[in-house]
């Protein structure tokens, strides 16, 4: 079999754009491919041509076991449009983290996952074939797949690539049957085409990285540490300094830990602050009383950055070509929101000055605008809430329509998605309640459900799993726990629903920024990063616009809900408006 053998035969079965063709990569070895009930093996060690070529011909929806495909195609210099991602939509319908073949397989054919077996000391001792079934199946004959496959045994042969094509297939179709099921008010199936797309940006994301200005960065952080120590002896000076500087300013603390938080708590107290704990947040409304509050503050940040992002976050995570990288994944294993490591989804803004386009190139910077309330109007299908998303300000209506203070209302419908149910919150959520009854129920069903431990699912059909109540509490300590199992829900439907809307508006933009020699280079809870050359920065400026516009429509299947995005073309990320 050959390449020219495979296009042809797809041809004649009519294959066209976005059909599903299942991929085994295994570069050295060859590929598997599956289509329409039949597989295919091509060997040799030309495997990225091939997705290249078929890639090029039909462009095709490429189906494989996880993202660590889209990762080693990019390793070999090949991109593709588009694809399904098993792990990734086994997440939406089964909730959680674990997505391995094993357990994706499992799942599908309701198989015990405490039961999955593993490739441990006594299968490597054991004969392949003791189960009674082939060693060249996947399957064993107790339908788990066999481990040995499941732990990359798949990639031995030019055969066995095409068997594990062919076993993709038969799990993307077993997907595809339980999302027609699900009974949900989005779109599951565009759900799981984004799910799988976010998964290919992640793994874009990862090998292409953020650019950084190293210099700057340094200049940065010697600003808050000092210069880079020579030494472990001059990092340890230093960093005594720093601590002397608090030390100084409460008589009497010499001898505090600074990083010890019940040490700094005692200090607080002898100085006649007393607080539960020590976080910054807790603390700045002292600022001004005591000269230890802001030298404290201070402080912490200058730690903070000493410790987390400091020279050796950027001499482990920077490279030579100036761009940070670090792993990415399209769902947090909750409500799903894309979550990277490396410090991406929690630079200080202290340090964003040094993330800077390359020369000839601008970021445009675009931010969803009061995304959780205009989803919560999607998806619960209010239409007076759906009529405040027409306001470029959704409080602006709102207040109105309640008659508070624009604040209030800002407070209270933030309050009916988090849990908040007293202070100034109380007398405007009576007001939500009276003014949009069907958004407020369709918080209160959620809400029920995660207190009596029922999962929940999102817009898009995403489970979000609940837990049960812990043994042995009391009653009243157990009706916290399902009061707080029940915020949890209320929020995961709306945020995880938020999560699906941002993935569909990243996936439709990608899907543009090839022609502009642009890519996305950031993706942080409501705010993409592209990275774009000068000469386009104003059609791709217009095309995040254009593409929310479209994206939202098709997320919500034409409901009459408005989603807004602040947009602004900067050199620097510090140059965004807050």
């Amino acid at each position: 079999m050959n390449l020219a053998d495979v296009s042809a035969q797809l041809r004649a079965a009519g294959f066209a754009a976005r059909d599903l063709l299942a991929l085994a990569y295994a570069p050295g070895v060859g590929v598997g491919l599956a289509a329409g009930g039949r597989a295919w093996a091509l060997a040799g060690t030309d495997a990225s041509g091939v997705v290249c070529a078929l890639e090029a011909e039909f462009g095709p929806r490429w189906l494989w076991w996880s993202g660590d495909t889209a990762a080693a195609l990019i390793a070999d210099g090949v991109r593709v449009s588009a694809c399904w991602d098993l792990a990734a939509v086994h997440r939406v319908l089964f909730g959680g983290w674990n997505a391995d073949p094993a357990t994706v397989w499992a799942a599908l054919h309701e198989l015990s996952a405490e039961s999955v077996p593993g490739l441990g000391q006594l299968d490597l001792l054991r004969p392949s074939g003791d189960d009674g079934g082939d060693p060249q199946d996947p399957v064993r004959p107790d339908r788990y797949l066999r481990p040995e496959w499941a732990g990359g045994g798949w990639a031995r042969t030019p055969q066995r690539l095409q068997r594990w094509a062919a076993t993709a297939q038969t799990a993307a179709a077993r997907q595809r049957e339980r999302l027609a099921a699900l009974t949900v008010r989005g779109d599951q199936l565009a759900g799981a085409h984004c799910e799988s797309a976010a998964e290919l940006i992640c793994a874009e994301l990862a090998a292409d990285g953020l650019p950084v200005d190293v210099v700057r960065a340094e200049q940065l952080i010697a600003s808050f540490v000092g210069v880079r120590p020579s030494s472990d002896a001059e990092a340890e000076q230093f960093r005594r300094r720093r601590d002397s500087v608090v030390l100084t300013a409460a008589p009497g603390a010499e001898g505090t830990d600074l990083r010890n938080p019940a040490q700094v708590r005692a200090m607080l107290a002898r100085l006649g602050f007393e607080v539960p704990d020590t976080r910054s947040w807790r603390l700045e409304p002292f600022r001004g009383a005591h000269p230890v509050i802001e030298v404290l503050l201070s402080w912490r940040k200058a730690e903070r950055i000493a410790t987390t992002f400091g020279y050796g976050w950027l001499d482990a995570n920077v490279g030579a070509d100036g761009r940070l990288r670090g792993a990415w994944t399209g769902c947090d294993g909750a409500a799903g929101r894309m979550t990277a490591g490396a410090g991406l989804h929690n630079l200080p803004g202290e340090l964003r000055p040094a993330i800077v386009a390359e020369p000839g190139f601008v970021f445009v910077r675009a931010d969803l605008g009061q995304i959780e309330p205009r989803v919560l109007a999607a998806i619960s299908a209010d239409r007076a809430l759906a009529a405040a998303t027409a306001d470029d300000d959704l409080y602006a209506p709102v207040a109105a329509r309640l008659a508070v203070e624009r604040k209030v209302a800002k407070v209270a419908v933030l309050a009916a998605m988090y849990g908040g149910t007293s202070g100034t919150a109380a007398d405007a959520l009576r007001g939500l309640e009276s003014a949009y009854p069907v958004a407020m129920r369709y918080l209160k069903h959620a809400y029920d459900d995660g207190r009596a431990a029922r999962d929940v699912r999102t817009f898009g059909g995403r489970l979000v799993r609940m837990w049960p109540t812990p043994p042995g509490l009391d009653a009243e300590a157990a009706r916290a726990h399902a009061s707080a199992r029940g915020r949890y829900a209320r929020n995961a439907v709306v945020q995880g629903s938020a999560a699906e809307l941002f993935k569909a508006w990243a996936a439709t933009l990608r899907a543009q920024l090839a022609a502009f020699g642009a890519q996305i280079v950031l993706c942080l809870h409501d705010e993409l990063l592209v990275h774009v050359p000068i000469a386009h920065a104003e059609a791709v400026r217009q095309g995040l616009h254009d593409c929310l516009d479209e994206a939202a429509r098709r997320w919500t299947g034409g409901a009459p809900v408005r989603f807004v995005a602040d947009v602004s073309v900067i050199t620097r990320w510090s140059d965004a408006k807050p």
